[in-house]
């Protein structure tokens, strides 16, 4: 969930250059043959966020997911039913699936073989007529040669009519033809690609980015089994394949949640339209609704989920009159409190918002999903009045919260506690006033908020000293969140406001840090933040505006040289000490905080000449320390919180901080050993 990012150059403040003494040139006058028109694939090449969204890393998945998707199609049409995805040593990656294999024949057209035609033309592909694809994810035609047009090498490798082909590309454009490589069994079509790593800001694939995606595809299409094997650890090897479709996705999702019922599944036709849905409330505070078009994860929803709220809403609503709940009006947020949903939808002829797909426009699914909906779940709520009765009573508090918490803000509001123009005292500010410019540490402790006040530079870095733990916002509902100081005390410095006037564009930093401790305590402190962020501003972390900050362990020093390690690795290559040996000499190792030698002073001190002083607290540095090792931009290193896989993340706040003790156990247990510099 962390993404590293050094930061080794430069301040981050950095004033125009001045302008040269040069006179202007004369305009250049816009003629015919100014007029480009970019063939093939270089548009792509020229212009890649346009058909990917980003040369990020999110960027660099979907040329996997376009493979994928591919595969998938063939799944959806009948023809296949394993795929498999390998992520190599050397930084390719393999998508293979034993569909009917991509033809190879000549086109009637164009007079190259459709296989070439596919890899290498935009809008060329089977999807446009419905018939080798009645519904695919694919629309218009331009994945797959997207893939091809960014990555550096890309081999295709067909199997169909008992022959094997392969084509070779290299940026997008045929190395060789067509050939074919002798007699085969079976069909399937395998694509094997290396990302230009002069267009991709980082060609490293992520395993568990992969893996997320990949997981919500077996459960989209049960039956379907899905390997995924990462070459360069052996150790991450794992195969998906569900039978119960959106209802295992949906218990999926709730796992190690307190439930109220069981699955309620959904499930109509329409006009060759499919729609399902399935949903289970549980006893928590938020809400995870995950929509899908044709397998893909439309992230920002669409018609589709539009129609399942509003049915959702007014089908609550109705009955908690029909209970006598007449003046009480619940809102879409109060009857989302505590549920787990997908909703799935497969049609011929999608409208989604952009390449990337990640919003449906087709207004008539958005009636369909929601007379589904409406007369489902009334029926069911009414043939289950144990059930129903739970369920309503939830969205009743749920209303009944929010109302708390709006008073609860109004409240704060007057005592001046959210108003922005109403700093609170124990923020130090920076002068800059552009948010883009300016980023604020939010730290552990008086002490060493001292040390980040002394040791900052007034300019662009804001500290905020928190007190103490902040509540756990996983147990708690909004009005309680915002009865504790030290949380209001950060959204009035944020500036940003929560819940129903949340604004992002309010935001007064553009990187809030969090530095705490490297000790227990510190890592609690930190899990406390990264929850409430996830749960109440999730938006922030999504748009990786959060960070941590990696302070020192270690000070060492030789003679007048002085450096800061890290980790003990780092503390191992310094003093040139075995690993083995460093840790039974490191727990000898008492050094005090001005980093003067103790007389239990072990042997790499003595022989090697070596003062290390191990920092258990950011108090112990000085602010000259603190800001050479932890907030200069030109030495420190943050990490970047980043949400690869939503799912996983809820269901790792959900372990952390929740009520159920055994599932927070089994995780300890399971990840003990990757614990590194554990404080005891």
């Amino acid at each position: 969930m962390a993404e590293k990012e050094s930061e080794k150059a430069g301040s981050a403040i950095k004033a125009s250059g001045a302008a040269e003494n040069k006179a202007e040139p004369k305009a250049h006058a816009y003629r015919a043959d100014d007029i480009q028109v970019l063939e093939g694939l270089e548009a792509v090449r020229k212009r890649p966020g346009m058909y990917i969204g980003s040369t990020g890393v999110r960027g660099l998945h979907h040329l996997v997911y376009e493979a994928v998707d591919n595969s998938i199609d063939e799944a959806l049409a009948g023809f296949c039913n394993n795929i498999y995805v390998i992520i190599h040593k050397n930084g390719s990656i393999t998508i293979e699936d034993n569909g009917r294999g991509i033809p190879v024949e000549m086109h009637p057209k164009y007079k190259r073989p459709a296989l070439e035609i596919v890899m290498t033309k935009l809008h060329a592909g089977g999807k446009f007529d419905n018939k080798a694809y009645k519904v695919s994810g694919g629309l218009h035609g331009v994945g797959i040669s997207v893939t091809n047009a960014l990555s550096s090498s890309l081999l295709a490798e067909v199997k169909r009519d008992g022959k094997q082909y392969s084509q070779l590309y290299e940026y997008g454009h045929p190395a060789t033809d067509v050939l074919e490589k002798g007699n085969a069994t079976g069909t399937g079509t395998r694509i094997t690609f290396t990302p230009d790593s002069s267009i991709f800001e980082t060609v490293d694939f992520h395993f568990e980015t992969i893996a997320a995606r990949l997981r919500d595809l077996s459960f989209l299409n049960p039956g379907l089994r899905i390997s995924l094997s990462d070459e360069r650890d052996e150790s991450k090897n794992v195969e998906f394949h569900y039978l119960g479709g959106i209802v295992d996705f949906v218990k999926y999702l709730n796992m190690n949640k307190n439930a109220f019922h069981e699955v309620i599944y959904f499930s109509k036709e329409k006009s060759g339209t499919k729609v399902e849905a399935a949903l289970q409330y549980n006893d928590g505070y938020t809400d995870n609704v995950l929509s899908f078009v044709n397998n893909i994860n439309t992230i920002e929803g669409g018609t589709h989920l539009t129609g399942f709220k509003t049915a959702l809403t007014r089908c609550m609503n109705s009955y908690a009159e029909k209970k006598g709940e007449k003046e009480l009006k619940l809102s879409s947020d109060d009857v989302l409190e505590g549920l787990s949903a997908v909703v799935s939808v497969k049609l011929s002829n999608p409208q989604f918002e952009g390449q990337t797909k990640t919003k449906l426009g087709n207004s008539e699914v958005k009636g369909l999903v929601d007379s589904m909906i409406n007369d489902a779940l009334s029926s069911y709520l009414e043939e289950h009045p144990s059930i129903a009765r739970s369920i309503i009573d939830k969205t009743i508090n749920a209303a009944k919260a929010r109302e708390a918490a709006r008073k609860a803000r109004e409240l704060t509001r007057r005592k001046n506690y959210l108003d922005s123009s109403s700093l609170p005292g124990k923020l130090a500010d920076c002068s800059n006033r552009d948010p883009k410019m300016c980023e604020i540490y939010i730290v552990e402790g008086d002490s060493a908020g001292g040390s980040a006040k002394q040791g900052r530079n007034r300019e662009f870095q804001a500290i905020l000293p928190l007190r103490g733990k902040i509540l756990n916002v996983e147990k708690a509902r909004l009005h309680k969140v915002l009865s504790n100081e030290e949380i209001v005390t950060m959204i009035t410095a944020l500036g940003t406001g929560i819940g129903e006037e949340f604004q992002k564009e309010k935001l007064r930093y553009h990187k809030i840090i969090i530095m705490t401790d490297a000790d227990v305590d510190g890592a609690h402190i930190r899990t406390l933040l990264l929850t409430f962020f996830y749960r109440y501003m999730k938006i922030l972390v999504e748009d990786g505006y959060v960070y941590i900050a990696q302070p020192p362990l270690y000070r060492v020093k030789k003679g007048k040289d002085i450096t800061y390690c890290y980790n003990e690795e780092e503390l191992r290559k310094i003093t040139g000490v075995r690993e083995a040996e460093l840790k039974e000499e490191l727990a000898k190792v008492e050094i005090s905080e001005e980093g003067e030698q103790e007389e239990n002073e072990t042997r790499v001190v003595r022989e090697k000449g070596y003062e290390i002083q191990r920092y258990k607290g950011l108090g112990e540095m000085n602010p000259i320390q603190l800001w050479e090792t932890t907030m200069d931009p030109a030495n420190r290193t943050l990490l970047r919180v980043t949400i690869e896989d939503a799912v996983s993340a809820d269901q790792i706040f959900t372990i952390l901080m929740g009520d159920q003790v055994e599932p927070r156990r089994l995780f300890i247990q399971e990840n003990a050993k990757k614990v590194v510099n554990l404080d005891v």
